[in-house]
């Protein structure tokens, strides 16, 4: 799903000479295919994850490395995509991002292993760092200040569209040909792109003279990139490993790296710290990092359950979370006037406390019963509760600072929202696998099954619902064994999905302990 902000990025920004009318339309198809393409791989892979399982023999860290491989570099170098267009060319770089995003999708639809993936989707990330932010600002100097507005509305529109459907036309794709087609089909969307790029988007630059924190961007992979390598690879190689702690010992130096170089040594640093003295700005990133950790590791989980345990296939699996995409569209504008009408607080604590009651819905125990009776209730308590938390939260993000830094507060808030989901999957992700391992190896306690086959099982049980058993094995204990991994997979699935409950919880508690009713910006 989009991340909060976007809409905000674009509101900040200062148009160039506006472009002509008959160029506008061309823009808007440009930047909406672009966006879809970024939008649609990041869910796309969600779903074909027990695919990638079946058919590269992965275990869950494999695949969790090529979710957080995408997202690690596109959360830590967006911010220094969207200041490389500035300076050098918003075209240009957008060009340079569709172009390097399409060839490392070709290259993921040819990996024959994991490492050649995950490879390929490092490549996605960073070609993505230059096309999302590229997009954005396009828009924001292409449409004077009269024409943003209804902009904005169809470039949000369509790509929800092309959002929600993506998984499902994913899903049919990896059901009925192979999980390869895609990453295939971005490459004539990038051809479509650059084709009505070169032929109608001027290219445009910031009339003020823009540094681009290079430092700044290496510190920021560095830190994320260490302390996510650090908590995937502790299921593999445990705590005590050299590489385990080596990584995160380098992820946590990185961090306070960073914050020197962002407050001591950046003349235009990528994150200025003396926006997060605003206690509103500080309390409203807090705020996005919970709620949307909780978002991450749900998307990650959520299609391994119904296609593994669930036994969905992978197009009913992709279209299972239609409804929440839909309503959080249809209600965009109705959540916008709520913050007319209440302010922002009343909207912030109470969207997140039904997103926590979504999340709580999906903790029930339930198992053969029908998708309507159990994650479509779900799925709607979520989706209104997203709807009344987003409009507000990029209104108080854009307002808790001065207004010639709201499209930095906005860009910011933005990457904290990708970095949740990145660190989300790291920490919950371990959390996943100490459950079902736990659980796993307490129920194969009380079979009677040889312990040559529970060794077999508990070496193979970080591959979780997707391991596979010997083919000797007697049909009663496969079948008994399946059980309880089905079982093992449900009671880490539930204690997860209570952990998101409270991050939805914790989120709605900021608003009332962090954030003042109303302050200055900070300036």
């Amino acid at each position: 799903m989009r991340q909060p902000c976007d809409e905000g990025v674009v509101l900040s920004g200062k148009p160039a000479p506006p472009c002509g009318p008959k160029a506008q339309p061309w823009i808007l198809a440009a930047t909406i295919l672009a966006s879809s393409m970024a939008f649609i791989d990041s869910t796309v892979v969600n779903v074909a994850l027990p695919a990638l399982q079946s058919s590269l023999q992965a275990t869950v860290v494999d695949v969790q490395w090529v979710v957080e491989s995408y997202g690690l570099f596109l959360s830590a170098l967006i911010l220094s995509g969207g200041a490389l267009g500035d300076a050098f060319g918003r075209r240009l770089m957008f060009l340079l991002g569709v172009g390097l995003f399409a060839s490392a999708s070709m290259a993921c639809g040819v990996s024959v292993n994991i490492g050649q993936l995950v490879i390929a989707r490092s490549i996605q990330g960073i070609g993505a760092a230059f096309l999302v932010p590229g997009s954005l600002a396009i828009i924001s100097a292409s449409f004077d200040e009269k024409s943003r507005g209804k902009a904005i509305g169809t470039w949000s529109g369509f790509t929800a569209i092309t959002t929600a459907s993506g998984p499902v036309l994913g899903g049919w794709l990896i059901e009925h040909a192979s999980w390869h087609w895609i990453f295939f089909i971005n490459v004539p969307l990038a051809v479509a792109v650059v084709a009505i790029s070169l032929w109608q988007i001027p290219e445009s630059r910031s009339r003020l003279s823009t540094h681009v924190d290079w430092l700044g961007a290496l510190t920021a992979t560095a830190a994320v990139g260490g302390l996510v390598f650090g908590l995937l690879e502790s299921s593999t190689f445990g705590w005590s490993h050299p590489l385990v702690w080596g990584g995160l010992m380098a992820g946590v130096a990185s961090l306070g790296a960073l914050c020197l170089v962002e407050s001591r040594v950046a003349k235009s640093p990528l994150v200025p710290l003396q926006l997060f003295r605003s206690r509103v700005f500080s309390g409203a990133n807090l705020l996005t990092l919970l709620l949307y950790s909780a978002l991450g590791i749900f998307f990650f989980l959520f299609p391994l359950n119904l296609i593994q345990v669930q036994r969905y296939s992978a197009t009913a699996t992709g279209a299972a979370a239609l409804p929440m995409i839909l309503l959080m569209f249809f209600l965009s504008r109705w959540s916008g006037g709520l913050v007319s009408r209440y302010g922002f607080r009343r909207p912030l604590l109470v969207g997140p406390l039904i997103v926590a009651a979504g999340f709580a819905l999906l903790a029930v125990p339930f198992a053969g019963t029908s998708y309507w009776a159990t994650f479509f209730p779900a799925f709607i308590v979520l989706g209104f509760g997203m709807a009344v938390s987003v409009a507000p939260l990029t209104t108080v993000v854009m307002s808790s600072v001065a207004q010639d830094r709201a499209g930095t507060a906005s860009g910011i808030n933005n990457a904290v929202a990708r970095v949740a989901g990145v660190l989300a999957v790291a920490v919950l992700g371990l959390v996943m696998v100490g459950a079902f391992k736990y659980r796993l190896m307490d129920s194969l306690a009380d079979l009677n099954i040889a312990p040559n086959i529970v060794r077999n099982v508990r070496s193979s049980a970080i591959k979780l619902a997707g391991l596979e058993l010997p083919t000797s094995l007697d049909p009663a204990d496969a079948a008994a064994i399946r059980a309880a991994v089905a079982e093992s997979f449900g009671f880490g699935f539930r204690l997860v999905m209570l952990i998101c409950s409270g991050l939805a919880i914790a989120s709605s508690a900021v608003v009332m302990l962090v954030i003042p009713p109303a302050a200055p910006p900070a300036r």
